[in-house]
């Protein structure tokens, strides 16, 4: 069993980087990435527990960017990183100042509405660098105006809601060389997210893999298993691997979302490790990686 999508305290999970790597050792994972959101703060902690504790389990140092993209979500995971380059320094210094933008509209939204806080404010409450929504939703939470995160995004942080915002994302071009000259792989995460269509899902995944993403997430816990099949089919079609993940952000976060676990609650098969992803890492090791020294 492995996992090749989860997140931690540095972006929006609620367990440290250090917790998130005992959990996965704890779960007896053969390999584990770490992908948060728009930032690599958590890689080295999480490469040093993993070292030090001894186990077999491979550390997959990653990332998961936000693109821009004119419907839906794009997320790109970045797989198999091994140092912070320039370009990838410069990506995740721009991206945290469009968080920061953002949260400041969202809190700006709060106050017409009657809520009288300041992001500053907010921002004590956390000791992560990447804030976003799930941050809002508990600080909502605290102060009694819903009873839980999922009710603060059903009511106020959803699209369309009251304190909705957009997150300005990365050009794809500036994200995929931002990976690739960190040594990482690009993957076009949970690609249903992009609110495409199924007849247009060939044609737009093609374009995107010319961008340079070579890999696609065809199993992850928002795809039905019968999409899980149409998309690995669709990645081999074109040319690409396949990767699958859980999109963890910690234990009773979301019901659907297991560590080592996909699509229907299925264990994650080691297959997308050492016969998809690994053989386009090459000679892989974390502990030689800038996260380890």
């Amino acid at each position: 069993m492995i996992d090749l999508h989860s997140h931690s305290s540095a972006s929006d999970g609620i367990f440290s980087p250090k917790e998130s790597a005992e959990y996965a050792i704890q779960k007896n994972l053969k390999v584990w990435a770490l992908t948060d959101h728009d930032t690599v703060d958590g890689l080295s902690e999480a490469a040093k527990t993993c070292a030090a504790s001894g186990t077999e389990m491979i550390f997959v140092p990653g990332i998961e960017v936000n693109v821009r993209w004119p419907t839906g979500e794009f997320h790109l995971l970045g797989l198999g990183l091994r140092k912070y380059s320039e370009e990838l320094r410069d990506l995740t210094a721009d991206l945290t100042e469009s968080r920061r933008r953002r949260n400041q509209e969202i809190v700006e939204k709060m106050n017409k509405d009657g809520i009288e806080v300041t992001l500053e404010e907010i921002e004590a409450m956390f000791s992560e660098s990447q804030l976003g929504r799930p941050h809002f939703a508990a600080y909502l939470v605290k102060i009694g105006k819903v009873k839980r995160v999922q009710e603060a995004f059903d009511r106020f942080l959803g699209k369309g809601r009251p304190y909705h915002v957009n997150h300005e994302g990365a050009d794809l071009d500036v994200a995929v060389e931002a990976i690739k000259s960190s040594g990482g792989i690009p993957v076009l995460a949970h690609p249903l997210s992009l609110y495409v269509s199924w007849g247009k899902m060939d044609e737009t995944i093609e374009k995107i893999r010319n961008h340079g993403v070579a890999g696609l997430e065809a199993w992850h816990p928002a795809a039905r298993i019968n999409e899980g099949y149409k998309l690995e089919e669709l990645a081999k079609k074109l040319g690409m691997f396949v990767t699958a993940g859980s999109d963890f952000h910690g234990k009773g976060v979301r019901a659907d979302r297991h560590l080592g676990k996909t699509s229907g609650d299925r264990k994650i098969d080691d297959r997308f490790w050492f016969e998809e992803l690994a053989p386009h890492l090459g000679d892989f090791d974390y502990r030689e990686t800038e996260w380890c020294n």
